[in-house]
């Protein structure tokens, strides 16, 4: 097969997404199968691929939207198409489209689809709802934005939606997000928890499991490094530092919670001047410290140096994949989030019995005195195969498979 990935940024650039795209095209590759990926062309100062990788890349006129230059954006339409028809021609023919974004990324994926005439693969990473109301307090006016947005560039929706009544069910962001999943042949989740969100939501009737998988290569060289000596148990936090993770609600939970354990903060973002402040006004800064941003190699490190990963954002992951790296690398999670803890189900495990920080205090006591209890204590070696890549990129095949037959 030949795969067409559209996303909304480049896989070179950082996050989770990219990280997951670059995995994928890696394992179907050895597969077999050409995978080419479309994207926004990349601003970063700096930034190259070698020739190799440039051969699976179509980079889009873009503008940089962050001032570190990281991210940016194409805009959906004449220009863009004749982009990709233009380095399509030289290629081999397409069988199928993989969007693997759910803003610009989807519209171009949608067009390009439409004028290839092969069917759609179309894993929703983002939930738009939560993302959007957590940074504005316009997101009723921003939902009515992306669905005029979409109208634009698309024309009419070409599909059915799911109805209650003869209604639509979706409203808000759910009801943009469903006007794009009504021209997919298969509508594919990261998790079982956003699936079921998903359908919930009205956005579709059937929506698959494609979870991301984890490097088998990078565990493997990680699993190989030896786990540095301590003498009180180490948990870890990585991710961005904004409102959404709950980082500060984690501040305070160290605090309430008295542990006697060594944390290491790893990450950046917004909310770091807030951090470092309040760690210093709770005089933690004997057990807590902000290595900052770290490699994809030094994160996995850091889980499997640590006792525990301690996972704090709530109602907002569509996936979630730090939990399910700590667990290939046999590091159990305390976790926030009931939903991320289901669909990681390995032990041990701890989980805060809601969202308050009174009850992440008590799963961190907890935690922390079953792990100086059982310093060994750590997830079976068994339960890594399930998140491995190699294991999910036969998942992925399947979803195509159906798409071409459907």
């Amino acid at each position: 097969m030949h795969i067409l990935v559209v996303t909304d940024q480049q896989a070179e650039s950082l996050g989770g997404v990219q990280v997951a795209i670059r995995l994928q095209r890696r394992f179907l590759e050895r597969l077999g199968h050409r995978v080419t990926i479309v994207a926004p062309e990349l601003h970063r100062p700096g930034y190259a691929t070698d020739s190799a990788d440039r051969e699976a890349y179509i980079d889009l006129p873009s503008r940089p939207i962050t001032k570190d230059r990281e991210y940016g954006v194409s805009w959906p339409g004449r220009r863009t198409d004749r982009a990709i028809a233009k380095r399509l021609a030289q290629l081999p023919p397409v069988d199928l489209v993989h969007i693997q974004g759910d803003f610009w990324g989807a519209l171009i994926g949608l067009r390009a689809a439409r004028g290839l005439g092969v069917p759609v693969v179309h894993t929703m990473h983002n939930n738009v709802h939560e993302g959007t109301r957590a940074v504005t307090r316009l997101a009723p006016a921003a939902f009515a934005g992306l669905r005029a947005w979409r109208r634009l560039c698309l024309g009419a929706v070409r599909g059915a939606l799911p109805t209650t009544a003869g209604k639509p069910r979706a409203t808000g962001a759910w009801r943009y997000l469903a006007e794009l999943a009504a021209e997919a042949a298969v509508v594919a989740a990261p998790s079982a928890h956003f699936a079921a969100t998903l359908r919930a939501q009205g956005v579709a009737e059937q929506v698959e499991v494609s979870a991301n998988g984890v490097d088998d290569e990078a565990i493997a060289a990680t699993l190989a490094r030896q786990r540095e000596p301590r003498s009180r148990p180490r948990l870890v936090w990585l991710g961005r530092m904004s409102q959404e993770k709950r980082i500060l609600e984690f501040i305070e939970a160290i605090a309430e919670s008295g542990i006697d354990a060594d944390v290491a903060l790893h990450g950046a973002g917004l909310l770091l001047p807030r951090v470092e402040r309040r760690i210093a006004e709770l005089g933690l800064a004997d057990r807590v410290s902000i290595p900052g941003p770290v490699s994809y190699e030094e994160a996995l490190f850091a889980m499997r140096n640590a006792d525990a990963l301690v996972q704090t954002s709530m109602g907002f992951e569509t996936q979630g994949l730090t939990p399910f790296e700590a667990a290939a690398l046999g590091t159990p999670t305390i976790f926030c989030d009931p939903n991320i803890a289901d669909d990681v189900a390995v032990s041990p495990e701890w989980r805060a019995a809601d969202g308050s920080v009174s009850a992440l205090a008590a799963a961190l006591r907890t935690a922390v005195a079953e792990l100086t209890a059982n310093p060994g204590l750590h997830v079976a070696e068994g339960a890594a195969e399930r998140f491995l890549q190699s294991t999910r990129v036969r998942e992925l095949v399947a979803l195509y498979e159906r798409a071409l037959e459907s």
